[in-house]
């Protein structure tokens, strides 16, 4: 598989992570995004203007958890600089881990789950922990991958290449550019529409699809580096 091949596996699997993670956060834990934390910050303004006020403290601690996993992602990588390394497979190891972590945190947690539940909420900070090393991961191990939680920017561009291309001034750059951009946002939505129905038939077992597909990125990248 070329190395082209590979970025696309990439980019496709871990947007779908993205959207599957984030979907099973938000449908389990009260409207938590675990992908990314902007959300956050209008749930919790909307949360205090209630005049219940809501429960917040989950919300609250994703922020400090968020930028702690990215900054362990860092130094997992500097780690790997420096023994001249391949940073992608810890650090889809160590994304894996807290999922594994998270999993386990889900069980005491139970169904019947409360915003405010120690272990509702250790299953949702360590999810999002998860998440922030693949946020992480896109920046330091690959470069070149399409952001693969946020989709935003990534519609934007689509739209913008979109009617570049309709109107016929799309050149060769910017129709790879539309292939690499759209191919993840797809991605996204179909993660995001399976990981509600996963959630629902399943639970926080519904986990255990990404934690496959995650092992599967694993490998493609241990068969590369023998290859290589």
């Amino acid at each position: 598989m070329t190395g082209v091949k590979r970025l696309l596996v990439a980019s496709l699997t871990l947007g779908f992570i993205g959207g599957y993670v984030d979907t099973v956060g938000f449908v389990a834990l009260f409207g938590l995004f675990t992908a990314h934390v902007t959300g956050n910050f209008v749930l919790i303004g909307a949360e205090l203007s209630r005049a219940s006020g809501g429960s917040v403290l989950l919300k609250l601690l994703v922020f400090p958890t968020f930028v702690v996993s990215v900054a362990l992602a860092r130094m997992v990588a500097l780690r790997c600089e420096r023994t001249k390394t391949v940073a992608s497979r810890p650090l889809l190891v160590m994304q894996a881990a807290l999922l594994v972590v998270a999993l386990i945190c889900s069980v005491p947690a139970g169904a019947a789950l409360a915003p405010d539940a120690p272990w509702a909420m250790a299953t949702g900070l360590f999810i999002t922990a998860a998440m922030g090393v693949q946020n992480a991961a896109g920046r330091l191990a690959w470069p070149a991958l399409t952001p693969t939680t946020v989709m935003t920017g990534n519609v934007t561009q689509v739209v913008i290449d979109s009617v570049d291309l309709l109107r016929g001034a799309a050149g060769p750059d910017v129709r790879e550019r539309l292939g690499r951009f759209i191919w993840p946002v797809a991605a996204f939505a179909v993660g995001a529409l399976t990981g509600a129905f996963a959630y629902a038939a399943w639970k926080f077992w519904a986990l255990l699809l990404p934690l496959v597909m995650l092992a599967g990125l694993v490998v493609m990248d241990v068969k590369a580096d023998k290859k290589g």
